[in-house]
Protein backbone atom coordinates (compact mmCIF):
# COMPACT_ATOMS: atom_id res chain seq x y z
CA UNK A 1 0.00 0.00 0.00
CA UNK A 2 2.88 2.30 0.80
CA UNK A 3 4.77 1.40 -2.07
CA UNK A 4 1.40 2.36 -4.90
CA UNK A 5 1.34 5.66 -2.17
CA UNK A 6 4.47 6.38 -3.34
CA UNK A 7 4.30 5.73 -7.05
CA UNK A 8 1.40 7.69 -7.12
CA UNK A 9 3.18 10.69 -5.30
CA UNK A 10 6.28 10.82 -7.77
CA UNK A 11 3.43 10.44 -10.82
CA UNK A 12 1.92 13.67 -9.46
CA UNK A 13 5.33 15.46 -8.83
CA UNK A 14 6.32 14.58 -12.71
CA UNK A 15 3.15 15.98 -14.40
CA UNK A 16 3.24 18.91 -11.96
CA UNK A 17 7.11 19.20 -13.34
CA UNK A 18 6.06 19.14 -16.86
CA UNK A 19 3.32 21.76 -16.22
CA UNK A 20 5.72 23.92 -14.96
CA UNK A 21 8.00 23.27 -18.06
CA UNK A 22 4.97 23.60 -19.89
CA UNK A 23 4.21 27.73 -18.54
CA UNK A 24 5.34 30.21 -21.12
CA UNK A 25 7.45 33.02 -19.38
CA UNK A 26 5.60 36.37 -18.96
CA UNK A 27 8.16 38.17 -20.37
CA UNK A 28 8.72 36.13 -23.36
CA UNK A 29 8.39 38.63 -26.77
CA UNK A 30 8.35 37.80 -30.16
CA UNK A 31 9.01 39.68 -33.28
CA UNK A 32 6.41 39.32 -36.19
CA UNK A 33 6.99 40.06 -39.89
CA UNK A 34 4.82 40.83 -42.53
CA UNK A 35 4.29 42.29 -46.11
CA UNK A 36 1.75 44.20 -48.25
CA UNK A 37 -0.47 41.23 -49.32
CA UNK A 38 -4.22 42.56 -49.28
CA UNK A 39 -6.14 41.28 -47.78
CA UNK A 40 -4.10 39.19 -45.65
CA UNK A 41 -1.55 42.02 -44.48
CA UNK A 42 -1.27 45.99 -45.84
CA UNK A 43 -0.13 48.78 -44.19
CA UNK A 44 -2.86 51.46 -44.04
CA UNK A 45 -1.25 54.20 -45.70
CA UNK A 46 -0.37 51.78 -48.77
CA UNK A 47 3.58 52.25 -48.31
CA UNK A 48 6.10 49.37 -47.55
CA UNK A 49 7.15 49.67 -43.93
CA UNK A 50 4.78 50.12 -41.23
CA UNK A 51 4.39 49.02 -37.68
CA UNK A 52 1.76 48.09 -34.90
CA UNK A 53 -1.49 49.82 -35.07
CA UNK A 54 -0.83 50.88 -38.72
CA UNK A 55 -0.73 47.47 -39.89
CA UNK A 56 -3.97 45.45 -41.19
CA UNK A 57 -5.76 42.45 -42.92
CA UNK A 58 -7.41 39.39 -42.37
CA UNK A 59 -4.23 37.50 -41.27
CA UNK A 60 -3.07 40.92 -38.89
CA UNK A 61 -6.45 40.70 -37.17
CA UNK A 62 -6.74 37.17 -36.51
CA UNK A 63 -2.83 37.19 -35.45
CA UNK A 64 -3.46 39.76 -32.76
CA UNK A 65 -6.88 38.14 -31.37
CA UNK A 66 -4.64 34.97 -31.19
CA UNK A 67 -1.58 36.48 -29.18
CA UNK A 68 -3.88 38.60 -27.17
CA UNK A 69 -5.92 35.07 -25.96
CA UNK A 70 -2.30 33.83 -25.59
CA UNK A 71 -1.29 36.50 -23.58
CA UNK A 72 1.83 36.33 -25.80
CA UNK A 73 3.89 39.59 -25.93
CA UNK A 74 5.03 40.61 -29.71
CA UNK A 75 5.76 43.72 -32.09
CA UNK A 76 4.78 43.30 -35.41
CA UNK A 77 6.43 45.04 -38.52
CA UNK A 78 5.16 45.62 -42.31
CA UNK A 79 8.57 45.72 -44.72
CA UNK A 80 10.10 44.91 -48.03
CA UNK A 81 11.36 42.94 -49.39
CA UNK A 82 9.66 39.82 -48.64
CA UNK A 83 12.75 37.72 -49.21
CA UNK A 84 14.63 39.77 -46.39
CA UNK A 85 11.88 38.97 -43.84
CA UNK A 86 11.58 35.38 -44.66
CA UNK A 87 15.35 35.29 -44.29
CA UNK A 88 15.13 36.40 -40.77
CA UNK A 89 12.50 34.49 -39.44
CA UNK A 90 14.58 31.47 -40.55
CA UNK A 91 17.41 32.47 -38.99
CA UNK A 92 16.96 34.38 -35.56
CA UNK A 93 15.15 33.20 -32.35
CA UNK A 94 11.87 34.38 -31.50
CA UNK A 95 10.96 36.04 -35.03
CA UNK A 96 7.64 34.94 -36.99
CA UNK A 97 6.81 35.77 -40.77
CA UNK A 98 3.36 35.40 -41.70
CA UNK A 99 1.53 34.64 -43.99
CA UNK A 100 3.17 31.78 -45.55
CA UNK A 101 2.17 29.22 -47.99
CA UNK A 102 3.12 25.73 -45.98
CA UNK A 103 5.42 23.99 -48.76
CA UNK A 104 7.08 20.86 -48.40
CA UNK A 105 9.65 22.08 -49.38
CA UNK A 106 9.37 24.51 -45.91
CA UNK A 107 8.09 22.31 -43.97
CA UNK A 108 11.10 21.56 -41.81
CA UNK A 109 12.05 25.25 -41.82
CA UNK A 110 9.87 26.40 -39.40
CA UNK A 111 7.18 25.84 -36.65
CA UNK A 112 3.80 26.40 -38.30
CA UNK A 113 0.82 28.05 -37.02
CA UNK A 114 -2.50 27.62 -39.00
CA UNK A 115 -4.03 27.11 -41.54
CA UNK A 116 -5.10 31.80 -40.89
CA UNK A 117 -6.67 31.06 -44.81
CA UNK A 118 -6.83 29.86 -48.20
CA UNK A 119 -4.44 31.45 -50.88
CA UNK A 120 -6.11 29.98 -53.83
CA UNK A 121 -5.40 30.58 -57.78
CA UNK A 122 -8.86 31.02 -59.97
CA UNK A 123 -10.31 32.41 -62.89
CA UNK A 124 -12.95 35.01 -62.51
CA UNK A 125 -15.65 36.22 -64.59
CA UNK A 126 -18.77 38.10 -64.42
CA UNK A 127 -22.04 37.25 -62.65
CA UNK A 128 -23.64 36.35 -65.98
CA UNK A 129 -20.94 34.57 -68.03
CA UNK A 130 -21.72 32.04 -70.04
CA UNK A 131 -17.87 30.54 -69.92
CA UNK A 132 -17.55 27.28 -68.29
CA UNK A 133 -13.87 25.88 -68.06
CA UNK A 134 -12.64 21.85 -66.91
CA UNK A 135 -8.87 23.02 -67.55
CA UNK A 136 -6.43 25.77 -68.01
CA UNK A 137 -6.59 24.52 -71.49
CA UNK A 138 -10.17 25.50 -72.09
CA UNK A 139 -9.36 29.09 -71.38
CA UNK A 140 -6.71 29.94 -74.34
CA UNK A 141 -9.34 30.34 -76.51
CA UNK A 142 -10.15 33.41 -74.16
CA UNK A 143 -8.84 36.62 -73.46
CA UNK A 144 -7.39 36.47 -69.52
CA UNK A 145 -5.77 39.10 -67.95
CA UNK A 146 -3.22 39.14 -65.10
CA UNK A 147 -0.90 40.72 -62.67
CA UNK A 148 2.29 41.76 -64.60
CA UNK A 149 5.13 40.04 -63.22
CA UNK A 150 3.41 37.81 -60.58
CA UNK A 151 3.60 34.55 -60.01
CA UNK A 152 0.19 33.66 -61.27
CA UNK A 153 0.57 35.03 -64.61
CA UNK A 154 4.26 33.48 -64.99
CA UNK A 155 2.33 30.37 -64.88
CA UNK A 156 -0.47 30.63 -67.40
CA UNK A 157 2.61 31.45 -69.38
CA UNK A 158 4.48 28.01 -69.06
CA UNK A 159 0.85 26.57 -69.23
CA UNK A 160 0.72 28.07 -72.80
CA UNK A 161 -1.49 31.12 -72.53
CA UNK A 162 -0.96 34.60 -73.51
CA UNK A 163 -2.46 36.37 -70.54
CA UNK A 164 -2.67 40.17 -71.17
CA UNK A 165 -1.32 42.22 -68.51
CA UNK A 166 -1.89 44.81 -65.91
CA UNK A 167 0.49 46.97 -64.17
CA UNK A 168 -1.80 46.45 -61.22
CA UNK A 169 -4.43 43.58 -60.47
CA UNK A 170 -6.80 45.29 -59.35
CA UNK A 171 -7.24 47.13 -62.89
CA UNK A 172 -8.51 43.87 -64.17
CA UNK A 173 -11.53 43.56 -62.04
CA UNK A 174 -12.50 46.89 -64.28
CA UNK A 175 -11.15 45.55 -67.68
CA UNK A 176 -13.16 42.54 -66.78
CA UNK A 177 -16.30 44.24 -66.36
CA UNK A 178 -15.66 46.25 -69.16
CA UNK A 179 -15.55 43.54 -71.68
CA UNK A 180 -11.92 44.14 -72.65
CA UNK A 181 -10.66 40.78 -70.68
CA UNK A 182 -13.25 37.49 -70.63
CA UNK A 183 -11.42 35.73 -67.96
CA UNK A 184 -9.23 37.08 -64.50
CA UNK A 185 -6.75 35.37 -63.11
CA UNK A 186 -6.22 36.45 -59.62
CA UNK A 187 -5.72 34.96 -56.07
CA UNK A 188 -8.64 34.07 -54.19
CA UNK A 189 -9.66 35.92 -51.87
CA UNK A 190 -7.27 38.26 -52.63
CA UNK A 191 -9.10 39.12 -56.74
CA UNK A 192 -12.26 39.90 -54.46
CA UNK A 193 -11.05 42.12 -52.46
CA UNK A 194 -9.14 44.00 -54.80
CA UNK A 195 -12.86 44.06 -56.66
CA UNK A 196 -14.69 45.20 -54.16
CA UNK A 197 -12.01 48.23 -53.37
CA UNK A 198 -12.83 48.99 -57.34
CA UNK A 199 -16.31 48.89 -56.39
CA UNK A 200 -16.94 45.39 -58.49
CA UNK A 201 -19.05 42.94 -57.22
CA UNK A 202 -20.63 39.83 -57.88
CA UNK A 203 -17.68 38.39 -59.74
CA UNK A 204 -17.87 34.46 -60.33
CA UNK A 205 -15.49 31.07 -60.12
CA UNK A 206 -15.15 29.78 -63.69
CA UNK A 207 -11.70 27.35 -62.73
CA UNK A 208 -9.59 27.45 -59.36
CA UNK A 209 -6.53 25.67 -60.54
CA UNK A 210 -4.66 25.67 -57.69
CA UNK A 211 -4.71 25.48 -53.73
CA UNK A 212 -2.64 26.73 -51.09
CA UNK A 213 -3.26 27.33 -47.28
CA UNK A 214 -1.42 30.37 -45.66
CA UNK A 215 0.13 30.31 -42.27
CA UNK A 216 2.57 31.31 -39.56
CA UNK A 217 5.75 30.36 -40.09
CA UNK A 218 7.92 30.24 -36.78
CA UNK A 219 11.88 30.51 -36.44
CA UNK A 220 12.47 26.84 -34.89
CA UNK A 221 14.18 27.90 -31.59
CA UNK A 222 10.97 29.63 -30.59
CA UNK A 223 9.42 27.04 -27.60
CA UNK A 224 7.13 24.28 -28.47
CA UNK A 225 4.37 25.44 -26.10
CA UNK A 226 4.60 28.55 -27.62
CA UNK A 227 3.79 27.25 -30.81
CA UNK A 228 0.89 24.74 -29.13
CA UNK A 229 -0.53 27.67 -27.44
CA UNK A 230 -1.26 30.13 -30.41
CA UNK A 231 -2.02 26.93 -32.39
CA UNK A 232 -4.60 25.93 -29.38
CA UNK A 233 -6.62 29.72 -29.33
CA UNK A 234 -6.51 29.86 -33.22
CA UNK A 235 -8.62 26.40 -33.31
CA UNK A 236 -10.66 27.99 -30.77
CA UNK A 237 -11.00 31.51 -32.60
CA UNK A 238 -11.93 29.33 -35.75
CA UNK A 239 -14.40 26.82 -33.89
CA UNK A 240 -16.14 30.19 -32.24
CA UNK A 241 -16.50 31.30 -36.04
CA UNK A 242 -14.28 34.32 -35.22
CA UNK A 243 -11.87 33.36 -38.11
CA UNK A 244 -14.86 33.26 -40.50
CA UNK A 245 -16.40 36.70 -39.17
CA UNK A 246 -12.72 38.48 -40.01
CA UNK A 247 -12.94 36.79 -43.28
CA UNK A 248 -16.46 38.08 -44.74
CA UNK A 249 -15.73 41.99 -43.02
CA UNK A 250 -13.11 42.59 -45.53
CA UNK A 251 -14.98 40.17 -48.23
Amino acid sequence: MFKRTLIALAGTLLMLAGSVRAEIDPNYRMVLLTENFPPYNMSINGKNFAQEDNIDGIAVDIIREMFKRSAIKYNMTLRFPWERIYKLALEKPGYGVFVTARLPEREALFKWVGPIGPDDWVLLGKSDSPITLNSLEDAKQYKVGAYKGDAIAEYLVEKGLEPITALRDQLNAQKLVAGKIDLWATGDPAGRYLAKQEGVSGLKTILRFDSAELYLALNKDVPDEVVQKLQAELDRMRSEGFVDDILDSYL
